[in-house]
């Protein structure tokens, strides 16, 4: 890469699908659910660092409920390069404070990157030659850039990019003019997506210089980036809560997309950790002590491998146990677990588990 790169690391979210293993003060970026020693959000800076002139171009933002455990989690990040927002208010906030602070530093043209701290990534080589693509694209256009995941089946749980117009080739990769966002569509449409080859997933990595980012907030969301410029990170209980993708990507012109294949996963829930570690001839996926009978399709979890779990005739379940909490459900019913949560912040007898 021949410009300055600068990744963001997105690390303010709380992963409350993966509960009760996430939780307040542990959320989901801190854990390890892919069977390595590394926090999913180590992992992300493992990656990120190869591409950059090293940790003093390594950026996180998050939040000031979980600052200190990205300090733990990654000791050598700089203090100045760890914005902590007072109050989560989604990512369009996160991209304006993170960008205007780039550029106060490295300038208009820097290039900056956006990255959820809690992806899956299979193939290293692949994400770094993606990576070089978009920021060359960025780097010679007025572009924002994003990375539409090529679908391998009909997710009705991610959005859904349609590329328009090719506008050249990057790196080798092709890039699209956007033509439109899908927000999570039913099993039908999602097949017919896939059937098109003109869809690709919403992956929320994203990249653009940073003057070009600011201008367009300032046309498309000044009520965010305004009061952020003016005010730093104060204002932000008064900001709009709004994602990246619904106040500017829907908007600008100036959006393209790079259909790409690395191996990609945003562990949304439990399943996903059957779609990464499931073997082909066992019954279950096991990260716990298990004794099963008649036990097939499981999810099986436990934080203390002295604890064991026995199950007898289930299929197709979750099963995890962490300290004092214990979560049976359904595989096909784990989105449901945020309403859970719901009912255990109206008890005080369970606010000590959130």
């Amino acid at each position: 890469m021949t410009s300055r790169f600068f990744p963001v690391i997105l690390a303010g979210g709380k992963g409350e699908r993966f509960w009760p293993l996430s939780r307040r003060t542990r959320p989901k970026q801190f854990l390890n659910l892919d069977g390595t020693s590394r926090s999913l959000m180590q992992a992300t800076a493992d990656r990120l660092l190869p591409l950059t002139d090293g940790w003093h171009d390594l950026w996180v933002i998050t939040s000031s409920l979980i600052a200190e455990g990205v300090r733990e989690q990654l000791p050598e990040l700089p203090e100045a390069n760890l914005l902590v927002e007072p109050q989560g208010r989604d990512t369009a906030a996160a991209v304006a404070w993170a960008s205007l602070e780039i550029k106060k530093r490295y300038g208009e043209d820097a290039i900056i990157g956006f990255f959820p701290a809690d992806h899956w990534i299979a193939d290293q080589e692949a994400f770094a030659n993606t990576l070089s693509a978009a920021v060359e694209l960025a780097a010679q256009n007025p572009a924002i850039v994003t990375l539409g995941i090529k679908p391998t089946f009909p997710s009705t749980g991610y959005g859904y990019i349609e590329q328009g117009e090719k506008f050249g080739s990057f790196n080798n990769l092709p890039a699209y003019h956007i033509n439109r966002f899908t927000e999570k569509p039913d099993r039908d449409t999602a097949e017919t997506f896939l059937q098109t080859g003109r869809f690709s997933w919403n992956s929320g990595m994203f990249f653009f210089r940073a003057g070009v980012v600011i201008k367009e907030l300032y046309t498309y969301a000044p009520e965010i980036i305004e009061p952020i410029e003016k005010n730093g990170p104060e204002i932000y209980p008064k900001l709009p809560k709004l994602s990246v993708d619904y106040a500017l990507m829907e908007k600008t012109n100036l959006a393209y997309v790079l259909p790409v294949e690395f191996g990609w996963d945003d562990l949304g829930d439990w399943n996903a950790i059957e779609r990464l570690l499931k073997k082909e001839k066992e019954p279950n996926v096991e990260l716990a002590t298990h004794v099963g009978l008649d036990t097939t399709g499981a999810i099986l979890y436990a934080s203390d491998k002295d604890d064991l779990i026995v199950t007898i005739g289930l299929e197709d379940v979750v099963v995890v146990r962490d300290k004092n909490v214990t979560l049976i459900v359904k595989k096909e019913r784990t989105q449901e677990i945020k309403q859970v949560l719901k009912h255990l912040q109206s008890d005080s007898r369970f606010t000590e588990l959130l």
